[in-house]
């Protein structure tokens, strides 16, 4: 089994900024207890149960969900990275696309550890629905086998390879939008300082949806209110024992450095507009709530979209209200980002 820290017995008030988000959302308390005795009995499976479990549990889709075949079209294939290795990427397009299309790259969330393209199944069909975006999803390697900052390059490296393809995929490769969730929200988020770093271009747009930004151990807490790692650290989904250990496996050294930890660039100008997208029970909601506020003061154009007292990848429930509002808030970003209409 997965052996996680203890996350203490201290009680901690809420801050007094964001405190306040904790507080549960009346749709998810119903579903609490369940969803707490089925993410525990996945912790409790021994590491490569544990990884599998997360490949082969179906997607979880809202009925309005776009279907394949019928909507949009879903293609695996490989893409080349730096050390030669090939990676799998799935490319989710309309039937009948649109020439020209923009892309969307976007990396999966999993804590840098697992999961795969159906993290977010639901988000990459309504995006592929829009019929003038193409998904190009990443399974870039992950740790403990591969660490930091391999998913980092991969991803990259692949955003350079449907440049060089556009042709092939449909796309215009000036017309891209680089998004994730979760630990791909931080792949997201270095992505769009790399761009800027190695001068490429084309991203006009970073959906950066519950995103970790900063290693606990070295949040600026001297400048941004840093409550939710201690107020939520019993959180459902994911609490702050289960982030600190997919920290340990991709950043065992814990370095100070800006591609893991986003939120620690010295300089945010000049990237692309942003939207973060916020969970008020998650351990990660104020590093993402303070790298929001960094982007604003750095000059970048920033949508910030909270959802009161839902937790972690709340959008894996898709009964709640609240899974709507954050699947239109993308589509609707990515609309203003790259034109276009949506189909939701």
């Amino acid at each position: 089994m997965v052996n996680l820290k203890p996350s203490g017995s201290a009680t901690v008030d809420p801050k007094p900024q964001y405190g306040h988000l904790s507080e549960i959302d009346p749709d998810f308390a119903p579903l609490r207890e369940a969803a707490d005795a089925q993410f525990e009995q996945l912790w409790q499976m021994p590491m490569d149960e544990f990884k599998m479990a997360w490949l082969t549990t179906p997607p979880a889709l809202p009925p309005n969900c776009p279907v394949p075949g019928k909507h949009i079209e879903i293609i695996d294939q490989k893409a080349p990275v730096r050390d030669g290795t090939q990676v799998g990427i799935r490319i989710y397009r309309p039937i009948k696309p649109q020439s020209g299309a923009a892309l969307y790259l976007k990396a999966h969330g999993g804590g840098w550890v697992v999961g795969s393209h159906e993290v977010e199944e639901a988000e990459n069909r309504f995006v592929a629905g829009m019929g003038n975006v193409v998904v190009v999803s990443v399974d870039y390697r992950m740790a403990p086998e591969y660490k930091f900052p391999y998913a980092i390059n991969d991803c990259f490296d692949v955003l350079k390879w449907c440049k060089s393809n556009a042709s092939s995929l449909g796309i215009n490769p000036e017309r891209i939008v680089v998004g994730g969730g979760s630990a791909g929200g931080n792949i997201a988020a270095v992505l769009g300082q790399m761009v800027r770093d190695e001068k490429v271009s084309g991203v006009v747009g970073q959906v950066l949806n519950i995103p970790v930004t900063c290693h606990p151990k070295h949040f600026p807490a001297d400048k941004y209110e840093y409550g939710s790692y201690q107020q939520n650290k019993d959180a459902s989904v994911v609490d702050a024992p289960k982030m600190d250990w997919f920290w340990d496996q991709y950043l065992p050294d814990a370095t100070a450095d800006h591609y893991a930890s986003p939120l620690l660039a010295k300089d945010l100008s000049g990237l692309a507009p942003a939207l973060v997208q916020i969970a008020g029970l998650d351990p990660l909601r104020d590093e993402g709530l303070a790298y929001a506020e960094a982007l604003k003061a750095a000059g970048v154009s920033v949508t910030v979209k909270t959802y009161q007292g839902l937790p972690h990848g709340f959008y894996m429930f898709p009964q709640l209200k609240a899974t709507d509002a954050y699947l239109s808030a993308v589509v609707d970003f990515i609309k203003s980002c790259v034109g276009g209409s949506s189909k939701i």
